[in-house]
C-alpha cells in the first residue's frame, strides 16, 4: 500500500507534551488559587472554609487537601480535552459545556451542608474561581498544543478541510 492510499487521520495532530505541560501549569494554578482563597478567606475576612476559624489562616490538612483537588481536577479537565481532541468534532465545545457544568455544581455545592452564609458564599466564590481558570487555561493550552502540531512539517491533515475540528489555531 502507498502513502498516497492511507486513511487520513480522523482528528487533528496535537503535541501531547504542550497539552501536558500546560495541565501541568493549571494544577499548580488551580492549586494556589485554593490556598489563596483560603488565605484570604481564613486571614483577612474570617471567614471559616473548609474547617472551623480556631485552625487559623492556613488551615489545617483540610487546605491542602483542597488545593490538592484543585489540581487533581485540572489534570482531570487536561485530559478530558485530550480525548475530546482525539475522538469529537468540536472538541472546545464539548469541553466549555463539561467545565461550565462541572463549575455550576461545585459552586452549588456548598449551599448543600449546614453551614453559615458567608461560608457557602466564600466557599462558592473559590470553586467558581478554580472552575474558570481550569476551563480557561485548559482551552487556550489545548489551542496552542493543536496549532504547535499544525505548525510542524506534515501536521496539516491530507483532506484540506478545517485542520482543527473547531478548535481555531492559537494566536
Amino acid at each position: 500500500m502507498t502513502q498516497q492510499n492511507a486513511t487520513p487521520p480522523s482528528h487533528p495532530p496535537i503535541d501531547a507534551g504542550r497539552l501536558w505541560a500546560g495541565g501541568a501549569a493549571t494544577a499548580l494554578v488551580a492549586a494556589l488559587i485554593a490556598v489563596a482563597g483560603i488565605v484570604i478567606c481564613r486571614g483577612v475576612l474570617s471567614i471559616s472554609i473548609l474547617a472551623p476559624e480556631g485552625n487559623g489562616a492556613w488551615g489545617d490538612a483540610s487546605t491542602f487537601w483542597y488545593a490538592g483537588a484543585a489540581a487533581l481536577a485540572a489534570l482531570v479537565a487536561t485530559a478530558l480535552m485530550h480525548v475530546l481532541i482525539l475522538t469529537t468534532p468540536q472538541p472546545q465545545r464539548f469541553f466549555g459545556w463539561v467545565i461550565g457544568l462541572a463549575t455550576v455544581i461545585a459552586v452549588v455545592m456548598p449551599f448543600v451542608p449546614d453551614a453559615g452564609l458567608d461560608t457557602k458564599i466564600a466557599t462558592a466564590a473559590i470553586n467558581a474561581v478554580i472552575g474558570i481558570a481550569i476551563g480557561t487555561l485548559v482551552a487556550s493550552v489545548a489551542r496552542s498544543a493543536v496549532a504547535a502540531a499544525l505548525r510542524r512539517p506534515g501536521g496539516m491533515p491530507p483532506s484540506g478541510g478545517p485542520p482543527t475540528r473547531g478548535m481555531p489555531p492559537a494566536r
